[in-house]
């Protein structure tokens, strides 16, 4: 198993693969960006909903029989356990994965469903990964890294190989990252075919463990992260991730979680496209990083997953509309006397905006006793819109205490 990384690994990791592996063909996206050429890699599309599969797959199928009748563990909370658990499946083998004791209940069940043994373990990520090293030590499995592993990181080059075979002139490819397994194995492959691609990187604002050890010139492990995108919220890269990122990625960015809020309903409304949150940053970095050079260039964002918590799906749309403008609440001081929210609801009604709420407050400590605050949220078109609003209410004589 001490095999190192290189481009016949890959090769041979797609010929693996390929009877496993769902085709995930590239989408033209225009509207994410107008001055250059975007193309989406749906991974959120693949067996699981995520590319972990192919990491995972390929690692198991080399594991010796003597290794394959032991088993195999891993730890995750999400994607890779799913990836992990399926190619245990197909392969005939056991294998355990430990969870945190707080994982959503539809992640536990989706791991258990494709075979896997469950171990719930209390407290965070960390004390997963523990657990699993305890368990692989004392019963003999073999440990899956979801990241810091050559094989792992042949199966996800893959991508990288699929995506030049379907557009060879591509010039840039934006890649989620976490731990950095993903975008190592697409960067290594990318650039031995095509060594004048860019590979961007994205992580998000609240986990920039890659951007943090690459500018500190070491492994750099955060004390704490917080993200909406929780597949790439890791606290520190691999070895070998960070050796693959340092040589190969030109530049990696992070993006805010209103960012990817916006992404993610980008992709839903216009191509249909359900991305996690995880998945999502490589298309928000598109639509809102001025760092990337992209103009006039021919563009991969790969979208790695699509298994996103439903029971914050609404929360996540809402941010997202709020950021595209789409959804704002105004507060508006007002006299308090009769007409003056027909004279308010009538300047909405006459720049074309839909009022979805209204709240009249009488007791705000910070206003005159003759005063009120009306509450007001409306369906707008965009950023413009609401300006456009904001400005015929104050031609007409009110306050904006605030917009949301």
């Amino acid at each position: 198993m001490d095999r190192e990384l290189t481009l016949n690994e890959i090769y041979r990791a797609t010929h693996v693969l390929k009877p496993i592996l769902r085709p995930t063909h590239l989408i033209e996206a225009p509207s994410v960006r107008s001055d250059c050429k975007i193309f989406i890699k749906p991974e959120n599309l693949q067996v699981t909903g995520s590319f972990k599969v192919r990491g995972a797959t390929y690692m198991i199928s080399q594991l010796s029989e003597e290794e394959k009748a032991r088993g195999v563990i891993a730890s995750s909370a999400g994607n890779h356990a799913q990836g992990v658990a399926m190619a245990a499946a197909a392969n005939g083998i056991k294998s355990v994965i430990c969870l945190p004791a707080g994982a959503p209940i539809s992640k536990v069940e989706a791991t258990r469903s494709y075979g896997a043994e469950i171990c719930l373990v209390p407290g965070v990520y960390d004390d997963a990964y523990k657990k699993a090293i305890e368990l692989r030590d004392e019963k003999g499995y073999s440990f899956v890294h979801p990241f810091d592993n050559p094989l792992v990181i042949a199966g996800q080059g893959t991508i990288g190989l699929e995506i030049l075979d379907e557009l060879p002139s591509v010039d840039a490819i934006i890649v989620p990252v976490g731990g950095g397994g993903l975008i190592s194995g697409v960067a290594y492959a990318a650039k031995q075919i095509n060594p004048n691609i860019k590979i961007y990187g994205v992580q998000a604002e609240g986990a920039p463990s890659m951007v943090r050890s690459i500018a500190d010139g070491e492994i750099t492990r955060l004390g704490s992260v917080s993200t909406i995108a929780d597949g790439i919220a890791v606290k520190q890269p691999g070895d070998l991730t960070y050796e693959l990122c340092r040589k190969y990625v030109d530049e990696i960015v992070t993006v805010s979680d209103d960012e990817v809020c916006a992404a993610i309903l980008h992709l839903l409304e216009k191509y249909k496209i359900v991305a996690e949150g995880a998945g999502a940053v490589s298309v928000a970095a598109a639509m809102f990083c001025q760092k990337l050079n992209l103009e006039g260039k021919k563009v991969v964002c790969l979208v790695s997953g699509g298994n996103i918590d439903v029971t914050i799906f609404n929360r996540i749309i809402n941010r997202g509309l709020q950021k595209r403008g789409r959804l704002c609440t105004l507060a508006v001081e007002l006299m308090d006397r009769p007409g003056q929210l027909v004279i308010v609801s009538q300047i909405i009604a006459n720049l074309g905006a839909n009022v979805t709420a209204v709240l009249h407050e009488r007791t705000n400590s910070e206003i005159d006793v003759n005063e009120c605050v009306l509450r007001i949220s409306m369906e707008t078109r965009d950023s413009e819109h609401i300006r456009q609003i904001i400005g015929a209410l104050e031609g007409e004589g009110f306050k904006i205490l605030s917009a949301e």
